[in-house]
């Protein structure tokens, strides 16, 4: 068994919980993992046991221990730089830095408006301002990325990367919820969800019986 160990919530639910597999998946990165049901019973109890934070995901990795998404990714791109978890240029390494730590400050409209469910039904639901100017922006910054250092492969950067990791949540909510989007958005959407490590992580969101109220914004 690998002594990296990923502790996550509902696959179906948990947007952060996503960044950090897809990483470690892609990369070819043997780890185990534990599921904790967001929003039972005894959630609070369950992830103190394995981070103070009280918040998925966490990563055990011997006797290191590391929360939150991004912090996450990090650690596993200077632990193991054999993966290429970031691109290799370092004009793109940062870059892609950024653009993830925007996905992981930003965006608060569209989270709201449109939270992961990936068993929902495809269909659209009413957008405010905010949700919409949000959407706005992330197509720009996808736009953007792909012209910029995308041209050896289909991903923000070319290969897969960490950048992708962050967004690949988005790239579900724009899908579940029907959002109209360019043909380049709709390419790159594409890529992602043509992913094996995606339609893994898919696929066992959609066994799950677990409904979280709160997500079901119908």
């Amino acid at each position: 068994m690998s002594d990296l160990h990923l502790v996550i919530g509902n696959k179906n639910y948990s947007s952060w919980s996503m960044r950090p597999w897809l990483a470690m998946a892609n990369a070819g990165l043997n780890f185990s993992e534990t599921h904790v049901d967001l929003d039972s019973p005894g959630f609070k109890q369950l992830v103190a046991q394995h981070s103070r934070a009280g918040r998925v995901p966490v990563l055990h990795h011997g006797d290191v221990t590391v929360w939150e998404s991004l912090a996450i990714i990090e650690y596993l791109a200077e632990t193991f730089p054999e993966a290429a978890i970031w691109p290799e240029s370092a004009n793109a390494r940062a870059v892609a830095r950024a653009v993830s730590s925007e996905m992981h400050a930003g965006f608060g409209g569209l989270r709201n408006a449109c939270p992961m469910n990936l068993r929902r039904p495809r269909k659209p639901v009413s957008m405010n301002d905010q949700a919409k100017a949000d959407i706005a922006a992330i197509q720009a910054l996808w736009r953007d990325c792909r012209e910029s250092f995308g041209q050896g492969g289909p991903f923000l950067f070319g290969a897969f990367s960490g950048a992708d990791a962050m967004f690949a949540p988005v790239v579900t909510r724009f899908d579940t919820y029907a959002i109209p989007v360019d043909s380049h958005t709709q390419a790159y959407m594409n890529a992602i969800m043509d992913l094996p490590v995606f339609q893994d992580w898919r696929g066992s969101a959609l066994r799950e019986t677990w409904i979280v109220p709160a997500d079901e914004v119908d």
